[in-house]
């Protein structure tokens, strides 16, 4: 019997050994920061370090007629003309060194909790990226995307609400997701989006 207690001791102690050793199956998600999988905690952790970029009506003369979306790519802003003289104000992330571009388009589709095919490129420098991760909460693109013209960009939300105001994407605009729901039930398809940069 006492053979018996002692194997057991041991056997006990052996597994709750193991435990502490082996990692808990957490889920995944994608950091686009650094172009790894990570638990969701680690993302969750450090968005709520961030500060935020609250939006805001501001004055702003332009030649663009309301409904018009203007990025600001070196202020990290997005404009959304309104009538008046007036734009809606929206802090953003946007494209990090060597993913910067130009130009005027128009929103050719929305999409709520968008699904997200990476494109070629991007595999071919991230190897271990899924070639389609469906919409949701842990999704890159956030909440909403507005698609800009037939360029590979989006403006869109994020997971990663820490990544507004910076210089982190492979060339897409990211907004908060509450930012982007408002946004998105702002703007129709076909406005025009000019990205200034």
């Amino acid at each position: 019997m006492i053979k018996f207690k002692s194997a057991m001791v041991i056997v006990l102690s052996l597994v709750l050994s193991a435990a502490s050793v082996v990692p808990s199956m957490a889920a995944l998600v994608y950091d686009p920061d650094n172009g790894t999988w990570v638990e969701a905690s680690t993302l969750q952790t450090r968005a709520r370090g961030g500060s935020a970029i609250r939006k805001e009506v501001v004055s702003y003369e332009s030649r663009y007629k309301p409904g018009t979306i203007v990025i600001e790519t070196d202020e990290r802003r997005l404009y959304l003309v309104l009538e008046d003289g007036k734009a809606m104000k929206y802090g953003i992330g946007v494209g990090r060194d060597g993913f910067t571009w130009s130009g005027t388009h128009r929103i050719t589709r929305k999409a709520e909790w968008p699904g997200w095919t990476p494109p070629p490129q991007m595999r071919k420098r991230v190897p271990d990226l899924p070639a389609y991760m469906p919409g949701g909460p842990d999704n890159p693109l956030g909440a909403r995307a507005l698609y800009i013209g037939s360029t590979l960009y989006r403006v869109h939300g994020t997971s990663e609400p820490r990544s507004i105001g910076l210089a982190v994407s492979s060339g897409c605009i990211r907004l908060t997701n509450e930012d982007v729901q408002d946004l998105y039930d702002r703007v129709a398809v076909g406005a025009q989006i000019v990205v200034n940069h």
